[in-house]
């Protein structure tokens, strides 16, 4: 039985600092068409089973920390090199912090990206209004029937709904995006998500990766299927939504 997701986490220190358990300085596939540096904050609601960051999801006080500090002073110094960050997780929105970094990153000159799970609508609602994001990447886990079975809690599929509406109507640049786990999604269930979907202009379907810090390690069984077989699962997308993309096939 899925258990119910938390709420806000706060960072131990005084302030709304945002808890960095992960910093990639220099990153050319996370951020599309831009050099950048990925970095990840501490926790997540969702406990995804195919999910890679384990210790950031499930023990992030164990991982080590990134000052915010020495980031902003780190981003200062090579702002003429990069083009923006890419503020991924874990899960962004949980973090209190997330709109005071991202001002200041934006003060630097350079673009934020966001990769969220779409759970908190109201963040990234409030984030978009204050101009804080050039670019929104949204996990789509799964059709509205299999989400709790999913991410692995009790959650309100609304709150998704409401991301996918806010950001069909808000002219930043953003993409949705599902990982294809075979065994747990089929092909009717990426069109059942692609419904959904339909007036929004960018999906994504990405590969699945297996990797020794999954959640459910017995998932490194499984075989991806052969690129032509999604290129033809693609091909389906596309009468819902017009750009449709295979990553890492």
């Amino acid at each position: 039985m899925p258990g119910r997701y938390s709420g806000v986490r706060k960072s131990s220190r005084e302030g709304n600092i945002l808890e960095i358990r992960g910093f990639i300085k220099t990153s050319l596939i996370d951020y599309p068409g831009e050099i950048c540096a990925t970095l990840f904050t501490a926790g997540c609601n969702l406990r995804c089973p195919f999910c890679h960051n384990r210790d950031l999801v499930l023990d992030p006080g164990n991982q080590p920390l990134f000052p915010e500090t020495e980031v902003l002073e780190f981003l200062t110094r090579r702002s003429r090199q990069l083009g923006g960050i890419c503020i991924s997780g874990g899960e962004p929105t949980l973090q209190e912090g997330l709109p005071d970094f991202a001002a200041r990153v934006k003060s630097i000159g350079l673009k934020v990206k966001l990769d969220t799970n779409g759970t908190r609508p109201n963040v990234l609602r409030d984030l978009l209004s204050r101009g804080l994001l050039d670019y929104v990447a949204v996990d789509i886990k799964a059709p509205r029937a299999k989400y709790d079975y999913l991410t692995g809690v009790a959650m309100d599929y609304q709150d998704v709904l409401e991301t996918i509406a806010l950001l069909r109507e808000n002219p930043v640049e953003h993409e949705f995006r599902t990982t294809f786990v075979p065994g747990l999604l089929q092909a009717a269930d990426i069109i059942a998500i692609v419904r959904e979907l339909a007036g929004c202009c960018h999906y994504v379907l990405q590969k699945f990766q297996s990797s020794v810090t999954l959640l459910d390690p017995t998932l490194n069984h499984t075989r991806v299927p052969y690129p032509a077989k999604m290129e033809e699962l693609a091909r389906r997308c596309r009468e819902y939504v017009d750009l449709v993309e295979l990553r890492g096939y």
